[in-house]
């Protein structure tokens, strides 16, 4: 039978059943060479001691593996022959595994028709080379002792006094004692299938034996896809504390993970007991752990505030609402005060009054001239004033859109100073400051924003300009007939103090007379212009000055632009529209979670620093910032619901996975999984897709589950998060709905890895490193600027930038080597690497043992005895890795203070750039160039030198990494190494 008939055929999915089908036997391709694929059919012997295949060209007892002479068995394609991408490139990933053999370690190439039987392969294979050699199917099973008491025990006590019987009610009360995730309807249906028989043979009240209702258990909460994973991390079928550990280290990435921490998550997870008192882990705990919120995808540091929160306003995007009082259409949706409050409790921190005179002398909110209805502005104030702090403590900006009467103006000011009283921000601006004060220091208070009269205006009212967003008949009035003076009181003026709000003109008038505390307004399509046509100079502008895009005026829908576009330039206050659900609200929603949902995540360095240069548009590198990959695998989701808007056809759904990439252009991408037929409930996908990501801090990642045979809507949930947030490892996360609600229990579950471009991605034949490319090479290089004195000086960089560059580069070259000489993916991390190697060892026929020492913080691994070939060349990868990391973090430092040197001489012609520029002849674009190289020169040398920094760092982290793993493996030796040299010039050869 095939991989799919087997995952239906499994009431209990054991190493037994994996053995059983691997004993009946299937097809699978045997890879040579690029010419030399073969078709053949490949079966375990019936007493477990051979894998056999056949047709062959060979004689009968040739086309045999013994499995005592099995090494290991590796997922993926991580060996010499699948690395020749021309060859191998139509292979899936998940479909390919590698048997490695006998004493020369020769490998047996295979891919699967599907990763299902990919993993039933892979999984017989580790079970019976894991210590359970010559063990019969039914001495395996027995292995599950501990599964079966645990569920014997649970299933007496609910029976009682019974003699070994219960009903469906009972049934379906025990199931969900066990496990509350298994919906009722589905227990029903099983029980109705398991008792159909006895029905028609009379029994007007059906019951289970305790042996069926195993079965049934068995087969409603076992996944698949868990079991294989606890099977290749454990030597049988429960995970024991050492075996939970490597695992939390090697695929969680979870650092200084000990014993008790481990005996600590068997006590929470593990249902049965038994497995408390033993500290073993079983399918059923294992499965709870994973899905729990410990295995979460989002990265717990970021549900609390976990950034900087002391550098000026403008560093930060803001969570920001347009038109905050409106809960539909900007026609005639109706206007609610708690709309404000859902805004404010969602972590808003800028929120909207459209300001008109009401009567009874009381100012009124709606969105003017439409049909919308009308709100107390006094009510709207008072309830700000009660839930501005409940979500969070940073200021929160209030956006006055004044169209009142100077009667009803006073008595805005009234309600707006005794309701908020002393959370008002009222203190004047810093005259010899630069920037606007920080979220840490504006804590608590309230910052109004709107009109203001002139510092020197002397009288109790004056004219303003009014040149703000208003309604859609006074948008075309401005257009036609200019802007219109308003008359604007003093108190009502010098309650903005902070954010004054002025026309925008250009960038350049912007940079000349705009002060920090003033604040400009654009349309989303004005936004958009300069996005495109002036990015570098939009990102410039907004290091200083706080700049607002609303949407369009004819979104009278309330539908929402997109944010990322105008993040990409730096803006800060991105108002969108709350009330309205959809993709904008999700990017929203999950841009602003990774700093405690408090409504404030700061920029990126490059849109923050003083001289650097960035432009949002270039599909360029980033100087300074070091690309990563995402390498994402989509295994299985979980009770999925059927799309709201759906039509009648029944409860059945096609689901498929999309993913999406949100940043800037040069990171957007899309993929998505293929489409699981008729199946909602547990779809198995097993994908696995890379994407690129050149400046991670700006990126999001969307996960949107979609019916692909739909009537209506196709939309089934979906979840959005952070680049920045993401862990690695086994996750799992709760889908969303298109309003942000929890859908649970449906969820997916997938594995996260993130790896350096320049070390990462699909290995070649020569290894992923070897080839330097000349592009990448170009953004470690400094621009002529123009003027011969500041070119001399930035030339003086040229060296250490070099050999900061080539330190790097060797350092992830040998790490590639390394993990590949290891028959790992660049996705593995270093403790996997030692752990399998001392697996391997341990496995050597030869009298091979592993020691690992530490000297002067550097790690060595010593095999005494008579290594394999391919182990001493994985141990000369290591010796190599370990000199270019040494090398590296010898040189790092005296490296960043040369760059730092040129850095501090270069910043001296900052002041007199201009004129220095025009004194030597430049002008027009070419001194627009000149500008932006010298500012591109200042980000090179600051982003190469962080970059050293963190590589040495890394560095240091690999040997603690390396120290750690071999503690936990009983590898290491007291006694100081002796270098080898001749080790390492073997690997470098």
């Amino acid at each position: 039978m095939d991989g799919t008939a087997f995952r239906k055929h499994m009431a209990k999915i054991y190493a037994s059943d994996c053995l059983a089908f691997m004993q009946a036997g299937c097809e699978l391709i045997k890879v040579r060479s690029p010419s030399r694929q073969y078709h053949r059919i490949f079966c375990l012997s019936e007493e477990l001691s051979e894998i056999r295949w056949h047709p062959t060209s060979k004689k009968p007892d040739k086309a045999r593996i013994v499995i005592e002479s099995v090494k290991e068995v590796r997922v993926g394609k991580n060996t010499e022959t699948f690395r020749q991408r021309e060859s191998t490139a139509e292979f899936p990933e998940e479909c390919s595994f590698s048997v490695i053999f006998g004493d020369n370690y020769e490998t047996l190439d295979l891919v699967a028709n599907s990763p299902d039987e990919a993993n039933i392969w892979v999984t017989g294979l580790s079970y019976l080379i894991g210590g359970n050699k010559s063990k019969s199917p039914e001495a395996i099973e027995q292995k599950q002792d501990m599964r079966d008491r645990w569920l014997q025990e649970m299933f007496e006590k609910a029976a009682g006094d019974q003699v070994g019987q219960l009903d469906e009610f009972e049934v379906m009360q025990l199931m969900k004692k066990l496990n509350n995730s298994v919906t009722s309807m589905r227990v029903r249906q099983k029980f109705k299938e398991m008792t159909l028989s006895k029905v028609r043979d009379g029994d007007s009240k059906p019951t289970l034996s305790s042996h069926e209702f195993l079965d049934l258990f068995k087969e409603m909460t076992t996944r698949p896809e868990i079991y294989f994973l606890l099977v290749r991390y454990s030597s049988s079928e429960v995970m024991a504390i050492d075996d939970l550990l490597i695992f939390l280290e090697a695929e969680q990435g979870m650092a200084g993970v000990s014993r008790e921490k481990c005996f600590t998550i068997i006590n929470k997870y593990e249902p049965s007991q038994e497995g408390r008192e033993k500290g073993h882990l079983g399918i059923d705990g294992f499965t709870n752990y994973l899905l729990s919120e410990d295995c979460d995808i989002f990265d717990y540091q970021h549900r609390s505030v976990c950034q900087d929160m002391t550098q000026p306003l403008s560093h930060y995007f803001i969570a920001s609402s347009h038109n905050t009082y409106l809960t539909e259409d900007q026609l005639k949706g109706p206007s609610s005060v708690a709309a404000y409050v859902k805004a404010l409790q969602k972590g808003c921190r800028w929120v909207e009054l459209d300001c008109w005179d009401g009567a009874n002398g009381e100012p009124i909110i709606y969105h003017g001239h439409t049909l919308t209805s009308k709100i107390l502005f006094k009510a709207v104030v008072e309830a700000i004033n009660q839930h501005a702090f409940e979500t969070s403590q940073y200021p929160l900006l209030v956006s006055i859109e004044n169209h009142c009467s100077v009667e009803q103006q006073s008595v805005m000011a009234h309600h707006l100073k005794t309701v908020f009283g002393d959370k008002l921000m009222i203190d004047s601006p810093g005259e010899s400051a630069t920037y606007l004060p920080s979220p840490e220091q504006l804590k608590g208070r309230v910052l109004i924003k709107g009109k203001k009269l002139p510092s020197d205006f002397v009288g109790e009212e004056g004219e303003v300009t009014d040149e703000d967003e208003g309604a859609d008949s006074e948008r075309r009035r401005i257009k036609k007939e200019g802007f219109k003076k308003r008359v604007l009181i003093k108190e009502l003026s010098d309650l903005v103090t902070l954010c004054k709000s002025v026309r925008f003109e250009d960038f350049h008038e912007a940079a000349q007379k705009q002060k920090y505390w003033e604040i400009c307004s654009l349309s989303e399509v004005n936004a958009i212009k300069f996005a495109s046509l002036c990015a570098e100079d939009f990102v410039s502008h907004n290091k200083h000055l706080l700049t607002r895009i609303y949407p369009n005026p004819n979104r009278v829908d309330s539908s929402n632009y997109n944010p990322q576009d105008v993040w990409n330039c730096g803006c800060q206050i991105v108002a969108l529209n709350y009330q309205t659900p959809g993709l904008m609200t999700d990017l929203y929603d999950g841009k602003f979670r990774q700093n405690g949902q408090c409504g404030y995540v700061l920029k990126p360095g490059v849109m923050r620093e003083e001289i650097s240069y960035f432009s949002a548009n270039s599909r360029d590198i980033i100087p300074g910032i070091s690309p990563q990959i995402l390498h994402i695998k989509i295994i299985s989701g979980q009770k999925f619901p059927k799309p709201k808007g759906s039509g009648s056809k029944g409860d059945v759904i096609d689901p498929y996975v999309s993913m999406e990439i949100f940043g800037i252009p040069a990171d957007c991408a899309e993929e998505r999984t293929k489409t699981i037929p008729h199946n909602g409930y547990n779809p198995i996908y097993d994908e696995s897709f890379d994407f690129t990501v050149n400046l991670p801090e700006l990126a999001l990642v969307r996960f949107v589950v979609l019916d692909d045979d739909f009537i209506g809507d196709e939309f089934i949930g979906q979840f959005t998060i952070p680049f920045e947030c993401l862990q690695p490892g086994y996750r799992h996360f709760t889908l969303l709905s298109n309003t942000g609600e929890s859908l649970e229990p449906a969820s997916l579950f997938v594995h996260v890895a993130v790896t350096n471009k320049r070390g990462g991605g699909k290995p070649t034949k020569r290894g992923m490193s070897v080839k330097k490319s000349k592009r990448s090479r170009d953004y470690t290089h400094v621009r002529p600027v123009g003027v011969k004195t500041i070119d001399e000086v930035f030339k003086a960089s040229l060296a250490p930038l070099k050999e900061g560059s080539e330190l790097r580069e060797n350092v992830q070259n040998a790490m590639t080597r390394f993990k590949e000489a290891c028959g790992l993916a660049s996705i593995a991390n270093l403790k996997q690497c030692i752990r399998l190697l001392a697996t391997r060892l341990a496995g050597s026929s030869d009298t091979v043992t592993l020691r690992l020492s530490m000297k002067d913080d550097l790690a060595f691994l010593d095999a005494e005895g008579s290594a394999p070939d391919m182990l001493k060349k994985a141990l000369s990868a290591f010796d190599l890795m370990v000199s270019e990391s040494k090398t590296l973090m010898e040189q790092a430092d005296s490296l960043v203070v040369r760059i730092d040197e040129v850095q501090k001489a270069g910043l001296e012609y900052h002041d007199n750039l201009s004129y220095l520029l025009t004194k030597d002849g430049l002008k027009g674009k070419r001194l627009s160039k000149a500008s932006e190289n010298f500012a591109w020169n200042i980000r090179v040398l600051k982003g190469q030198a962080d970059l050293l920094s963190r590589s040495k760092k890394e560095c240091q982290d690999w040997m603690r990494q390396i120290q750690e793993a071999g503690t936990a493996l009983g590898l290491m030796s007291s006694v100081e190494p002796e270098p080898e040299p001749d080790r390492i010039s073997e690997a470098e050869s």
